[in-house]
């Protein structure tokens, strides 16, 4: 029985140790077969994978490029308008004073902001010294009449009787010498009673002209003279103006009679007047020179104020570009142009007019530079862009 237990032992060793073997060959030949497999597939998947790389890298760089639209403006006929600032003012300021020699205020008729007519009284002047001596000189007026009158009568009765042979012609020549002079005095006395009456007409302040009361610098009770100053000061017809300061370039296009439109500050309208002056001269200081437009009045349109002109100065040629494309930052304003290489470009510009046509650029494009329409904001200097061009508006 020992025997074939151990025979039984021994075989079941030998099959165990085949099994062993070939499980591990096996094993080991699946390894090896699949490192060459894998290997062999790292191997293709390089070679294969390199244009389709370069592929996907190209289109991952053309995907970064942003599209843009551009516009070449050209250059459009538009209204050559000029801005100008300046204070606004009586076109006529006139200062009115006492023109006698003055004296007590008893009465002040107008204020300031009150319409008057020429020749209307604005103050009167206290006048009972005046008035005396006025009656003093009427009645020497009479007087001087009087004493006319008997002169004429001695002369006629002195001729009747040189008829008859009772007045000589010396006589006669006396009585006409002393006629003379007693007329002479009544005119004398007149005069002198028209020149006081004068006198105290000058006591009273008089409109020179029609207009509007601006200022007022007189109270009941005052003591005026010819050295006081102006106690009123009047806006001939109303007529307004506003002072508008230009540069030297800006003043060679203007002349009289060009269209402005004034806008005071503060006001919600604007005022339709015209330039009726054109400064002369050109202040050596600021190097800036005044045009005078006048405008008519309206209670927004306060002397002293200011206001912004637009002056229409004719035609002129100009690219011409909507809103969206002009961009402004600290150092001003600014448009994004393409250039030949694709790259975006900032170019500096002056803006003209805005309306709703658009923007005029006064300086800093020829027209013929192809500029961003929109998405501006979004882009920076030297990006390369894929620009579509839109035919110009």
């Amino acid at each position: 029985m020992n025997r074939e237990t151990s025979i039984r032992t021994s075989d079941t060793l030998i099959v165990t140790d085949s099994a062993r073997r070939r499980r591990w060959i096996i094993i080991g030949a699946v390894a090896i077969a699949m490192l060459v497999i894998i290997a062999a597939a790292m191997l293709m998947g390089k070679g294969a994978t390199k244009p389709d790389d370069a592929a996907a890298g190209d289109a991952k760089g053309a995907g970064q490029v942003p599209s843009v639209t551009v516009v070449v403006p050209g250059r459009s006929s538009v209204a050559r308008i000029i801005t100008a600032s300046g204070p606004l003012a009586a076109k006529r300021d006139q200062p009115v004073g006492i023109a006698g020699q003055g004296g007590r205020v008893v009465r002040v008729l107008v204020d300031a902001g009150s319409w008057v007519r020429a020749g209307q009284t604005l103050a009167v002047v206290d006048r009972s010294v005046q008035a005396q001596q006025a009656a003093q000189l009427a009645a020497q007026v009479d007087a001087a009449r009087a004493n006319a009158a008997l002169a004429q009568s001695n002369y006629e009765r002195a001729v009747a009787l040189q008829g008859r042979g009772f007045v000589s012609k010396a006589e006669i020549d006396s009585k006409k010498a002393t006629r003379d002079a007693a007329y002479a005095q009544v005119r004398v006395a007149q005069a002198t009673l028209a020149a006081t009456r004068a006198q105290i007409g000058q006591l009273n302040v008089i409109a020179p002209a029609s207009g509007l009361i601006l200022s007022r610098a007189v109270e009941v009770g005052q003591i005026v003279s010819p050295g006081s100053g102006a106690l009123f000061h009047l806006a001939e017809g109303g007529q307004m103006e506003m002072q508008a300061q230009l540069s030297q370039q800006d003043l060679a296009l203007i002349h009289t009679g060009m269209a402005a439109s004034v806008t005071p500050v503060g006001a919600p309208t604007t005022i339709t007047g015209s330039v009726w002056q054109v400064a002369p001269t050109i202040d050596p200081q600021s190097r800036l020179g005044a045009v005078r437009i006048a405008i008519p009045y309206t209670p927004a349109v306060k002397p002293g104020g200011f206001a912004e002109a637009r002056i229409t100065a004719g035609e002129t040629s100009a690219p011409m570009l909507p809103q969206s494309a002009v961009l402004s930052d600290a150092n001003g304003n600014y448009v994004y142009i393409v250039n030949g290489r694709n790259e975006v470009e900032r170019r500096g510009i002056t803006i003209g007019t805005v309306n709703e046509s658009g923007v005029t650029i006064a300086t800093g494009l020829s027209g013929n530079e192809p500029v961003v329409l929109s998405a501006g904001p979004f882009l920076n200097p030297g990006q390369k862009v894929n620009p579509h061009r839109e035919a110009a508006r």
